[in-house]
């Protein structure tokens, strides 16, 4: 089985995420609905919401704030999953909660493995 990380991408505003606390609240059934499907099937190995604070780190200097892409577009969260291909966790992410919002998406990027000897 492969393992694969799916980064969650949403529009933002200037200072914080464009989705309230009542959106995020409205939504968390959706969220525990869909990740817990994933764990059902034991395939869940971790995930997590992203604070919208961060620093970065480029060329010996340190700037404050989030990458952000075009139209605002940051990652907000991930999810490590473990899978039989890749077109299992392309049709999970089919029904991903994130992508109820404009400018979201699901990026899924399978991982490799450190050699161990």
């Amino acid at each position: 089985m492969t393992e694969y990380l799916l980064l969650f991408r949403n529009a933002s505003g200037e200072n914080g995420y464009l989705a309230t606390g009542q959106d995020m609240a409205e939504d968390m059934p959706k969220w525990q609905s869909w990740i817990g499907s994933i764990a059902m099937q034991g395939k869940l190995i971790h995930t997590a919401p992203i604070q919208y604070e961060a620093s970065i780190v480029n060329n010996n200097k340190v700037l404050d704030g989030p990458l952000k892409e075009a139209n605002s577009v940051l990652v907000s969260g991930f999810l490590i999953c473990k899978a039989d291909n890749l077109e299992e966790v392309q049709e999970w992410s089919k029904t991903c909660p994130i992508l109820k919002y404009p400018n979201s998406s699901v990026e899924i990027r399978p991982l490799i493995p450190f050699p161990t000897n």
